[in-house]
């Protein structure tokens, strides 16, 4: 389905607490600030679908909800093996004491019906077992075909109420597909759903692809295409297909970024080997030259509130992360470890920049208040390179390269628990992370 008709049938979320009485606190909880998270067991059992359609259904959208809780660290799916109540509606309160002989602590179960004009419609609750209440109860509407849209919807709503935090599930990474031999890499413009579902590509291998970034406020994406004669610039509007070239510069354009509104994108020009930053106000096409000294200074990153430049420079020797307001005064510089500190992003939240550091011969993925303060570590490997935060500013997705060339997207939460690979196994480097999906 085309993003405009995905978007014109736009996923529906109806409160249904009336219907067990209002949606309650959890008593249950996920402290997602502590330093040791014992994951929360939570059962999701497959569920029964009502009106027709594929008998798989109901398991497939339970199996991506569980995919989803799960790999954020903080939730453990129980063995539908383990199950004691075998058959549930979603209408009637659950047999609280078969849930929790199984030391279940919470409970998932829903329906999901075709209606007669051909909608989906998921009905769902969550269940606090010990307290025994009801949590949490929606629907969500659509087409058939989104049916993996609603299940991260239920995800992002469960890790809601549990957490306190925004979920992240109802997303989308955009990338750099890698493949071929290491010498000879076709490198293409990719876009795939958060966990790694539905991959397809936006460009055709025939040029090398770098730095895609999305927009905050629609589907956009700006990147880097090199080919043998040129380097520039484009932006990529992923609903309609259209294409076009960001300006025309005397240099080599590269890292572009959007700025939180939308409607600007700063990047550097490079002219013999001296790179500034600049930023084009995309409705009047008008450029301003932000930085102008003789160092290197590249990827430029916008506060969430766009006020501030966060962005790297060798001016001092070495790569370090500077701050400058957005008409580029008031530099400052923010990191002073030891190591080559590169490809700054701020947070959404904006409580935390992440960046790629090297020392020596290892590389890290790490994270420092834009005070420069607080800094912390949160992986290290062989190349650990160019974050990426979710919506909701609490994972971090980067690639990870092994000594024999290959590379995949790994993600790790920002306390630095639970770093793992992405379930997208091919090969992949430069993710960026969209909003969540309206």
């Amino acid at each position: 389905m085309g993003l405009g008709r995905f978007i014109a049938a736009a996923v529906a979320a109806i409160s249904l607490g009336a219907v067990f009485g209002a949606p309650a606190r959890a008593a249950v909880e996920v402290n997602v600030n502590q330093g040791q998270v014992q994951p929360l067991p939570i059962a999701i059992p497959a569920f029964s679908l009502a009106g027709g359609g594929s008998q798989d259904l109901g398991a497939q959208i339970t199996q991506v909800i569980a995919g989803d809780l799960e790999r954020s660290g903080f939730f453990r799916p129980l063995d539908p093996n383990s199950f004691v109540e075998k058959t549930l509606d979603v209408s009637v309160q659950p047999k609280f004491q078969d849930w929790r002989v199984i030391n279940a602590q919470a409970l998932v179960n829903g329906q999901a019906a075709v209606d007669a004009d051909g909608r989906l419609r998921v009905d769902f609750r969550l269940w606090d077992i010990f307290n025994e209440q009801q949590l949490l109860g929606l629907q969500f509407v659509s087409t058939p075909e989104n049916w993996r849209r609603i299940a991260h919807k239920i995800s992002d709503a469960v890790y809601k109420q549990l957490t306190g935090q925004d979920g992240y599930f109802d997303t989308r990474i955009v990338f750099v597909a890698e493949s071929g031999p290491k010498t000879r890499k076709v490198k293409r413009l990719a876009i795939m759903d958060q966990d790694g579902a539905n991959p397809s590509y936006l460009t055709d291998g025939s040029y090398l692809v770098m730095t895609p970034r999305f927009s905050t406020t629609d589907q956009e994406i700006t990147y880097m295409a090199l080919r043998a004669d040129s380097a520039r610039v484009y932006l990529f509007n992923i609903e309609t297909g259209r294409q076009e070239q960001l300006g025309e510069f005397q240099g080599v354009v590269f890292a572009p970024r959007f700025s939180p509104d939308g409607g600007r994108v700063a990047f550097s020009v490079d002219r013999n080997g001296n790179s500034d930053i600049y930023v084009m106000n995309l409705r009047t096409r008008a450029t301003t030259r932000l930085t102008t000294d003789r160092a290197i200074d590249t990827s430029p990153s916008f506060s969430p509130d766009g006020q501030r430049i966060v962005f790297n420079s060798d001016r001092g020797g070495q790569p370090q992360l500077y701050i400058m307001n957005a008409d580029g005064s008031g530099v400052r510089r923010v990191s002073f470890g030891s190591g080559r500190y590169t490809t700054p992003v701020w947070s959404p939240k904006g409580d935390f920049i992440a960046f790629t550091k090297q020392t020596g011969s290892q590389f890290h993925i790490g994270v420092m208040r834009p005070d420069g303060s607080d800094e912390r570590i949160l992986t290290t490997s062989y190349l650990d390179e160019g974050p990426t935060w979710a919506p909701n500013g609490r994972v971090l997705m980067f690639s990870r390269e092994t000594p024999s060339g290959g590379s995949r997207l790994w993600t790790v939460d920002i306390s630095g628990r639970n770093v793992r690979p992405t379930p997208y196994a091919a090969g992949a480097t430069d993710p960026a992370w969209s909003p969540l999906l309206k």
